[in-house]
């Protein structure tokens, strides 16, 4: 796991919490290598993912259910929890021009009782999920993303808002969906990378998963072999949400001086970070593999590096894990980062939504992930080939793509476009705090 030298502060753990929402955007400059994008180039980036988000802003004392202008991905009439939490990583640097804070209070406005957030809402604000499924629940980034908008606003009141729903909300996590091993299972189609398979090679419904009822086939028929795949297995990327989540909680906590929740959050984040590495860390192959009864499920997918921005992964561990991150081969794919594998037999070069395509949202994962293990210049690299790429097809296309295909410069062969949406956080967030020299 991430060394406790680095992130203590008067006794406290601080993971990836304070230790990155205390970084500043670096300044920017740009030297003519392989990967230069001109000044004036960036500029208008900029300045059209946010005249594209600004004409993404929803709601008002008009609209029937949400009140209030919100920022939205748009992707539908619907709104949605994981995109709403990165589109948060950009609108951070436009708080007053994006309506960002009321895009998250709409989740904590209709949350349960019990903490359940569903992932999805309809526009009359009622869930579209059943909440006795697993698909009904996204990564948990809600303490993610208010973090994100703290690092620009310092607003404590806003934090100590929201944190009595974020407690809630953690604790319907653990109660639902955490093991006896510690571990937490998930939906395939819930973990946002909607069609990356998580079942062992050859499974076959075993009728053991969470059937899943009350769903709008008029809408969206989700009734494949995914779909009964969830409580039989354990998922590297939602176990470590769950580490981020916990270290989020634990920065909230000081900030808002609610210190006798700290112990909690640091000794939940230990344990279930211990889980990963003893069940889900293959020494062999040097990479985390979700598991299925019990046995490792050896498919590779974007999903087994939040273990960095959840700091699970140890030190002695880092240098052969991350050589998969920079494998041609596997995810230093030609746009990095691939979000499947290019060893995988399933990986398409040219996307095939998440069997190979490139999302802004889990590689700024990566990138966060690898500031936080003080990897600074892989980040840059990484960073500078990605913005590069995206500038790329910015000149040919005139705009911004839900995901790029991972061999080719191109947009993903499955893939809207104005996206921004989450895909902003690219010539905005990434040029503020990762182009740089």
């Amino acid at each position: 796991m991430v060394s406790r030298r680095r992130f203590i502060e008067n006794g406290i753990l601080l993971g990836s919490a304070l230790a990155l929402w205390s970084f500043k955007p670096r300044a920017i400059s740009f030297s003519g290598d392989e990967f230069d994008v001109p000044e004036d180039l960036q500029k208008e980036m900029y300045n059209k993912a946010l005249a594209l988000a600004k004409l993404k802003i929803r709601g008002g004392s008009d609209h029937p259910v949400f009140k209030k202008p919100f920022l939205d991905a748009a992707f539908s009439e619907s709104i949605f929890y994981w995109d709403t939490c990165f589109i948060a990583t950009y609108a951070k640097y436009h708080q007053d021009e994006l309506p960002i804070a009321n895009a998250l209070d709409n989740f904590y406005d209709r949350m349960d009782t019990d903490g359940y957030i569903c992932r999805e809402f309809r526009p009359d604000g009622t869930p579209f999920w059943p909440k006795n499924h697993p698909v009904s629940m996204n990564p948990p980034l809600l303490a993610f993303a208010e973090l994100e908008l703290f690092s620009i606003k310092k607003d404590e009141k806003r934090l100590a808002k929201v944190y009595p729903f974020l407690k809630k909300h953690f604790r319907y996590w653990v109660q639902t969906y955490q093991c006896p091993d510690k571990l937490f299972f998930s939906d395939a189609f819930g973990s946002g990378m909607d069609n990356i398979e998580r079942y062992p090679f050859g499974w076959q419904d075993d009728k053991q998963g969470i059937p899943l009822v009350n769903l709008h086939p008029e809408i969206f028929l989700y009734d494949y072999l995914s779909s009964k795949w969830n409580k039989q297995g354990r998922s590297v990327d939602a176990s470590a949400q769950m580490c981020l989540f916990a270290d989020n909680m634990a920065a909230i906590a000081k900030i808002i001086n609610q210190n006798a929740d700290i112990k909690y959050y640091t000794a939940f984040h230990e344990e279930v970070a211990s889980a990963i590495n003893q069940h889900c860390w293959n020494e062999e192959d040097g990479f985390y593999y979700d598991l299925g009864y019990g046995k490792q499920i050896k498919r590779k997918h974007i999903g087994m590096f939040w273990t960095l921005l959840g700091g699970v992964v140890p030190e002695n561990k880092l240098d052969k894990f991350l050589a998969h991150l920079t494998n041609p081969g596997e995810f230093r794919t030609k746009i990095p980062v691939a979000s499947f594998s290019a060893d995988q037999p399933e990986y398409n070069p040219k996307g095939a939504y998440w069997l190979g395509s490139v999302w802004a949202p889990t590689n700024y994962m990566v990138l966060r992930g690898l500031s936080l293990y003080g990897k600074n210049d892989l980040a840059r690299e990484i960073a500078e080939q990605y913005y590069w790429a995206v500038a790329e097809v910015y000149k040919e296309t005139g705009t911004f793509w839900e995901n790029y295909a991972p061999a080719d410069i191109s947009q993903g062969n499955q893939a809207s476009k104005d996206f921004c949406g989450w895909t902003a956080l690219v010539p905005i967030t990434v040029l503020k705090e990762y182009i740089t020299k």
